[in-house]
């Protein structure tokens, strides 16, 4: 039954999205700060507002060590104005966990960056 499914917090694992120093397109991160890896990891990504969507992209990580990222997608500045949300879910051991990382509008802007220890460049961190 749901209610007998334990919900955990999601802590130490962030999403980025980071300006690319070679074209036009953004790409987006996830990042591991934990000390143990994630198992199985899936990533679903979306925009959306009233008048408009994108279509839906699944992405699938096998593994994510300790301290590490993975590039998830490249994200174009022509989805900026729509709200960007990537659902994360995977397991530690045999336990699930999952999280959502909104990207409000106009959100991925030069002045929300700030500096990524891990990427070892500037971007807009979702914690």
């Amino acid at each position: 039954m749901k209610k007998d499914i334990p919900y955990l917090k999601v802590e130490k694992v962030l999403m980025a999205i980071v300006p690319s120093a070679d074209s036009e397109l953004w790409r987006v991160y996830l990042i591991n700060r934990n000390t143990h890896q994630l198992e199985t990891v899936l990533v679903t990504s979306r925009g959306y507002n009233e008048d408009q969507k994108t279509a839906l992209f699944r992405h699938s990580i096998p593994h994510l060590e300790s301290g590490s990222f993975a590039l998830i997608e490249s994200i174009s500045p022509t989805v900026f104005h729509l709200t960007n949300e990537f659902w994360v879910s995977f397991y530690v051991g045999n336990q699930i966990f999952d999280k959502k990382y909104i990207y409000l509008p106009e959100s991925i802007i030069e002045t929300n960056q700030s500096y990524i220890k891990e990427l070892k460049t500037k971007g807009i961190l979702h914690l």
